[in-house]
């Protein structure tokens, strides 16, 4: 039974935990210790139930915590090559913690770990397909400024898909956000828009989708509601009936239900 939890998604931070039978890894380390230990102690795990930590990219709101949970409780940090040569990754006890991810499929605490790069505005950023030790193939996809074929390739054959609908076109535009940051948000390096994610919806979506989470909501040119209706009608479009794939848009500041997938 693999189980799913976002403690944060969003520019204040994210994490998010797979677990299935004792088989437990962290994707980025955008929640403090304390805040996770709190999260994990309510839904009856140890704070130091993970046993690994995967890394999407290197800005702040993905890495925050990763010295310190090598610090505090010691674990293999998964990343690629490129991303360990980021400043931020050659801290001393993440480099204790370091181990490199490979092209293909990893073994990592008895998950099967594949990543993709995407276009973002870090070192390097990357989506995750992973497979669980029963089989069920989770993919997720934050921090990308557009959609490649690869990731959707890995979408489409997907049990779970967690994917970035990061800001509503009309709301960053008539923001109050600089001329230069929209243009950074919007022009195929920063965010997918609630519009970008429909259309990456349509294109994925095979009958085998079960779970579609929304993740790294912009606080201020998105709501949950924009972003869920969006990919709703996306789904609807392609004659998906509602309630056939449970969709949820992933809270920004708060942790989400541990959720069985």
């Amino acid at each position: 039974m693999l189980r799913f939890l976002s403690f944060l998604s969003g520019s204040f931070g994210n994490c998010y935990l797979l677990e299935e039978d004792g088989h437990c890894i962290l994707i980025d380390a955008g929640v403090s210790l304390r805040a996770m230990k709190k999260v994990l102690e309510a839904e009856g795990f140890d704070k130091g139930c993970y046993n690994a930590v995967l890394v999407t990219h290197d800005h702040n709101d993905h890495i925050r915590n990763l010295n310190t949970y090598c610090k505090r409780q010691p674990r293999p940090v998964w990343a690629t090559p490129e991303l360990y040569r980021a400043p931020k990754m050659r801290c001393d006890h993440i480099q204790e913690c370091r181990n490199v991810l490979s092209p293909g499929w990893n073994p990592v605490d008895g998950f099967s770990v594949r990543y993709f790069v995407v276009p973002h505005d870090a070192t390097q950023t990357v989506g995750y397909a992973i497979c669980s030790p029963s089989g069920h193939r989770f993919v997720l996809i934050t921090d990308s400024g557009r959609m490649t074929g690869e990731a959707l390739n890995f979408a489409s054959q997907a049990d779970t898909v967690v994917i970035e609908s990061n800001y509503d076109m009309d709301m960053l535009m008539s923001g109050p956000y600089p001329h230069d940051l929209k243009m950074r948000i919007c022009q195929g390096h920063g965010h997918l828009s609630n519009d970008e994610c429909a259309d990456a919806i349509r294109r994925f979506y095979h009958p085998g989708l079960r779970n579609l989470f929304l993740c790294h909501l912009s606080e201020n040119n998105n709501t949950p509601q924009k972003a869920y209706d969006c990919a709703l009608e996306a789904l609807g479009s392609i004659g998906v009936e509602k309630g056939a794939v449970n969709l949820r848009a992933l809270p920004r500041r708060a942790p989400s239900p541990m959720i069985v997938l």
